[in-house]
């Protein structure tokens, strides 16, 4: 039977960048469960199982839209350093988990270090980016 929205499946998958490099994988792991149309992942996976079957595997490609989305500039922002923790001294790269007002915690990727400023990156990590993944059907109930 083929799959459809409100279906529980099981899958396994292994999600890698344009470059081939995996960036996740349920290798290992149990099998990720999630109701189909239920908005609880990404778009463009919950969309691709759609029709599948148990059983079946399939490769497929996401363009942004149908991921994390584009990189939108307006979450890119700089702080004054003073807003900044001294330690560990701040890099590129490195990754600051702020606290909004409700107490959630968002990450956000510092950009570019100045002696007054630093730029952080307020954007999903894989905003912008085309996904692969190749998805398996564990389980359909």
């Amino acid at each position: 039977m083929a799959i459809k929205k409100g279906d529980k499946i099981k899958v396994e998958y292994t999600g890698t960048l344009e470059d081939g490099k995996v960036f996740d994988s349920s290798k290992g792991k149990p099998p990720l469960e999630f109701e189909v149309g239920a908005r609880k992942i990404i778009k463009g996976f919950d969309e691709a199982v759609t029709g599948m079957e148990k059983g079946q595997e399939k490769e497929v490609k996401l363009e942004p839209k149908n991921a994390y989305g584009d990189v939108n500039p307006e979450l890119i922002k700089k702080v004054p350093r003073t807003q900044i923790p001294k330690e560990p001294d701040p890099k590129p790269g490195m990754v600051l988990v702020l606290k909004s007002p409700d107490g959630q915690q968002i990450p956000a990727r510092i950009v570019e270090v100045t002696d007054a400023d630093v730029t952080i990156d307020l954007n999903h990590p894989l905003a912008g980016k085309t996904l692969t993944f190749k998805i398996k059907i564990i389980d359909v109930s």
